[in-house]
């Protein structure tokens, strides 16, 4: 398993958001590919490195034209990498020389991923599955969102904009209860993979199996609309071990250092 299916879906995922945003950008610069929906969210104003970065020479290289770019257009940012885009000896430097750019470590998430899912070990409650295709599901989308990942609803909006519900390539879902929303779920498939964001529970109906029920929908769906054979996903500290139950395995840290307000 390769850390570069992590990386490669989680741009690929920045770029299905920008699409058809009036803000937004999708450029390649040296050694740094932008992915950048132009809103008051920072982590989805993105810069990822696009080749191995051998020396700290190198990585300020590529801090400072993506800093420059952000800059030009007034906007705060976020470099994410994969560790593994670090040569083994820049990486304990990272968090320092980020910090001389005006960044600081906001995310620390394992990447991970799968070729297939291992059945349920439990059974997994009754839930209604709706696509986000509607006024209604995308607002119940954003507010489970917003409370559960702890952002202004005003700038979950912004990313998660009514363009959402004509995306083919990041497909959004939302689970309900007796016609309460419950949990989210997104995927974005590219290249053979699918990969998995946006897993969100109501904290009233945690730890019932609602969040997995709705990722295994979503990842179900993605599988059968689309030719890929393998998963990623970004893990919370929560999730890990849900993950690790489903079959996914750590193949890499996924960092985001955020631009200091």
């Amino acid at each position: 398993m390769s850390h570069h299916h992590v990386a490669d879906n989680l741009r690929q995922s920045f770029r299905a958001l920008a699409n058809g945003k009036p803000g937004a950008s999708v450029i390649e610069l040296p050694g740094v590919s932008i992915a950048s929906l132009g809103v008051t969210f920072q982590m989805f104003n993105a810069a990822f490195p696009s080749e191995l970065v051998e020396t700290r020479a190198a990585l300020e290289d590529r801090l400072r034209a993506a800093k420059n770019y952000f800059d030009s257009r007034a906007l705060r940012w976020a470099f994410w990498i994969c560790e593994d885009w670090l040569a083994a000896g820049i990486r304990r430097k990272l968090s320092g020389v980020c910090a001389t750019w005006g960044l600081r470590l906001s995310s620390d998430m394992p990447g991970m991923s799968a070729e297939r899912l291992r059945r349920p070990t439990r059974t997994l409650p009754a839930i209604e599955m709706r696509r986000v295709q509607s006024a209604q599901t995308l607002d119940d989308f954003r507010a489970l969102g917003s409370t559960c990942f702890h952002v202004p609803i005003a700038w979950f909006s912004e990313v998660f904009d009514a363009g959402i519900t004509r995306q083919g390539d990041f497909v959004c879902w939302v689970g309900y209860r007796d016609g309460l929303p419950v949990a989210t779920a997104a995927t974005a498939s590219a290249n053979g993979v699918v990969g998995l964001y946006n897993v969100a529970t109501a904290p009233e109906y945690r730890n019932r199996g609602y969040g997995e029920a709705i990722t295994r929908h979503a990842l179900d769906t993605a599988l059968r609309e689309t030719t890929a054979n393998r998963i990623v996903l970004q893990s919370t500290a929560d999730g890990l071990l849900l993950y690790r139950r489903m079959g996914f395995q750590p193949v890499t840290r996924v960092l985001v250092y955020s631009s200091i307000p």
